[in-house]
Order: structure tokens, then C-alpha cells, then sequence
């Protein structure tokens, strides 16, 4: 019978000849995933022998993962900002340059008591929840035009013990969405239509396009954003929005077309803008 570490170790192996990007990390949490090990079992218990059941579900693991689908599609599972989350085909998965978003936010948050939080394409629910998870005292909106996304996100709250301070809507952006609030994230779909076809394989083929597809330009979503954005704002808040590769002065320009005001933009880990940040102009703000 074949033990835990040495199902890793060759299952490692063998992604690494294929020509996967991280096969021991890949391998790993496969292994765990088909046997229900934690990470601390995978530590403690190395000699752990397989059951066949586990190991025929690791086969039919490899060979997926092979086929070019994301560990974490294969295991519906994502670990987003230390927490983890449910994805299904219905969500993007969630990715660590989004966690750009959820830093930016907490650093705008500071000082602001209660804070009303508003995600529009809430998706997994993963820049909402994180941000619950980190503020106590916050209450949430999370919503999608997807009912299948809302129930993702819906159970990922619940899963999480959040669900008490998160309402999800579905709505088109904020049709229907009553108040203003002192933070607006959004991960809006940004890639162009036509570079869809040339995107990685695992995102091409299991993210859903509706998740991906920004229009000709890639803009469609911050033009709606830029008009959806004023009203729902409250005079001293603030909107985090995830940005593509290049479109940081597009969405800039559209947004202070709509009179926003861009504050800053935020790069990620590997240097790339990532998040503008934008609050309401002097003039436009409504306060008391």
C-alpha cells in the first residue's frame, strides 16, 4: 500500500515532468484532498498508508490536473486571505492579487466605525467576507448577477460564521441596492473579449465568462461602475476596484468623467496596478 508522502512525493514528480508550475505544492494538497489530511496530519503521519478508495480518487485527481484544470477547481476549494472559500463553476476563483483589494480597503477602514460594505460581483463572496472577517463591526452587501454565484457566496458565509452580518442580492450592479456605504469593492470582469481565447487554459476553461469579459475594450464593467458608483457612496467613502494589466489611466479617466475622484492606485506583490481607490469629488458629495 502506498503511504501519504510517498504518493506525494511521486505524484510531484510526475506533474513536474508535465511541465506544471508548482507540481509539489499541486501534489500535496491533492493528496490531502483525497485522503481528508490535514496539514499538520501530512506532517505528523507521513507514514499513513492510502486506503484504495483514496487511491483511485487521487488517480482520478492527477489526471484532471493533467488535463490542465486548477487544483482548486478539482477540489472546489480556494485559500483566499487565510480563509477558506467554496468555488464552484459558477465563480472566479479567487486569486492572491486580489488580496491587493481587501489590504487597501482595511487601510481606508481605519477610523470608521460600523462600517457598511458593499461588494458588486461578489462572486465567491471572498473580497466581502474577508473584509467581515477582519472588521467585527461591519455589516455587508454582496451582490451578483448570478444566482448561482449568490448561492456560493451565501454558504461561504455561512460556512465561515458570517452569514449573521452578510445579505447578498442579486441585482445588475447596484439595481436595487437600497443606501450608500462607506466602502464599494468590486473584481469586475476586465479582459477583453477577444483575448479570452488566449488565456491560460485554467482560467479560459473553467472560470466563467461572465466572471472574465469586460467588452471589446475590457471597460464595460468600469463604465457601469463609473455611473453606478456616486449614488450608492457615502460623502466620506470610498470605492476599491481591481484593475487589469495597463487599464489603471482608463478607468481613471472614466471615473473622474463620473465625478469620482481618484485617491491612489495600489500594485500588487509583483508590481502590477492593481486597485484604484476613488471617493466622491467635494462637490458631489451629499453630506448629513
Amino acid at each position: 500500500m502506498n503511504t501519504r508522502d510517498h504518493a506525494a512525493r511521486m505524484l510531484g514528480w510526475r506533474l513536474k515532468q508535465a511541465g506544471l508550475p508548482t507540481p509539489e505544492l499541486d501534489a500535496r494538497l491533492l493528496v490531502r484532498g483525497a485522503t481528508g489530511a490535514s496539514e499538520i496530519e501530512m506532517i505528523r503521519e507521513p507514514g499513513a498508508f492510502i486506503s484504495p478508495e483514496e487511491e483511485a480518487l487521487l488517480g482520478a485527481y492527477e489526471h484532471r490536473r493533467l488535463a490542465g484544470e486548477p487544483v482548486s477547481r478539482i477540489l472546489g476549494r480556494r485559500e483566499f486571505w487565510g480563509l477558506d472559500f467554496a468555488v464552484t463553476p459558477a465563480v472566479l476563483d479567487p486569486r492572491a492579487d486580489s488580496e491587493t483589494l481587501v489590504a487597501a480597503a482595511l487601510d481606508l477602514l481605519r477610523g470608521v466605525e460600523a462600517p457598511r460594505i458593499l461588494d458588486l460581483g461578489t462572486g465567491s463572496g471572498c473580497l466581502l467576507l474577508a473584509l467581515l472577517a477582519e472588521r467585527s463591526d461591519a455589516l455587508g452587501v454582496g451582490v451578483d448577477i448570478s444566482a448561482a454565484a449568490l448561492d456560493v457566496a451565501r454558504a461561504n458565509a455561512v460556512a465561515l460564521g458570517l452569514a449573521a452580518r452578510a445579505g447578498f442580492v442579486a441585482a445588475d450592479w447596484t439595481a436595487g441596492v437600497d443606501g450608500v456605504f462607506d466602502l464599494v469593492v468590486s473584481n469586475p470582469p476586465y479582459i477583453v473579449s477577444a483575448g479570452i481565447a488566449a488565456l491560460d487554459a485554467g482560467v479560459r476553461d473553467h472560470d466563467p465568462r461572465l466572471a472574465l469579459d469586460g467588452g471589446a475594450d475590457g471597460l464595460d464593467a468600469y463604465r457601469a461602475l463609473a455611473r453606478a458608483l456616486p449614488p450608492v457612496l457615502a460623502p466620506r467613502g470610498h470605492a476599491v476596484v481591481e484593475l487589469g494589466f495597463g487599464q489603471a489611466d482608463a478607468v481613471a479617466a472614466l471615473f473622474g468623467a463620473a465625478g469620482l475622484c481618484v485617491v491612489h492606485v495600489v500594485s500588487d506583490l509583483g508590481g502590477v496596478p492593481r486597485a484604484l481607490v476613488a471617493g466622491l469629488e467635494p462637490q458631489n458629495r451629499r453630506e448629513g
